[in-house]
């Protein structure tokens, strides 16, 4: 009974760590997309976001399974109940992401050039993405402190971009628009990086049995 109970677990941190790629790909494509202005790129974030839509319903599907038809003691209780947790906020991501898409579709063919930060924010928010799943996998306790502690860097970046959105406003008004539709690009980055950071608390929570954190909107 407990060797099947382990082979569904590794089964739930493969799903998870797949699950997390498709969210690091689909912050990877939206950064491509905002570098060329390619719409039929953006379009195609859509049906990534579907597809990781669907990643966690399986995962859900997957945990209540585990939850019903086993016995896990308090510690597999802890990394299911945290599983649960960790897939909403990585659909979140993938929603996030999608909304992203939609602005690049407003932008009327202007593209924000490779090397600004708003880019940084999108590398940033992928590390983050990448480290907390992988924390969690590895029951790596360094690794998810490392992401919380990395949300700074995003935060900062954002901070960055909406001083610099300020100045270009204040210097070309004609700008407004389209300074406040990267404000909003770079607005949703920075919740990436807080769902990034939520994941990484849950992963703390499935380790410790505290959770420290909060949930972002």
């Amino acid at each position: 009974m407990r060797s099947r109970f382990d082979e569904q677990l590794a089964l739930l941190n493969e799903n998870l760590t797949t699950m997390g790629a498709m969210c690091e790909e689909v912050i990877a494509q939206v950064g491509k997309a905002l570098a060329t202005n390619d719409k039929e790129l953006a379009k195609h974030i859509s049906e990534l976001d579907s597809e990781i839509d669907q990643m966690e319903r399986d995962i859900e599907a997957l945990c209540l399974k585990l939850l019903l038809q086993q016995q896990p003691v308090a510690r597999d209780l802890r990394q299911i109940s945290a599983a649960l947790k960790m897939i909403t906020d990585m659909e979140r991501i993938g929603d996030q992401a999608e909304d992203i898409a939609e602005i690049i579709s407003y932008l009327d063919g202007r593209t924000i050039p490779a090397h600004t930060q708003i880019h940084e924010m999108a590398q940033a928010t992928s590390k983050m993405v990448t480290d907390s799943v992988d924390a969690y996998v590895k029951k790596d306790l360094a690794l998810a402190e490392s992401v919380i502690v990395y949300d700074d860097v995003v935060d900062a970046g954002f901070h960055k971009v909406k001083s610099h959105l300020i100045d270009v406003i204040s210097k070309n008004p004609m700008d407004g628009e389209y300074a406040l539709d990267l404000l909003m690009i770079a607005k949703y980055f920075e919740r990436i990086g807080d769902h990034a950071t939520n994941i990484a608390e849950w992963v703390l929570f499935s380790i410790s049995g505290h959770h420290i954190g909060r949930i972002p909107d």
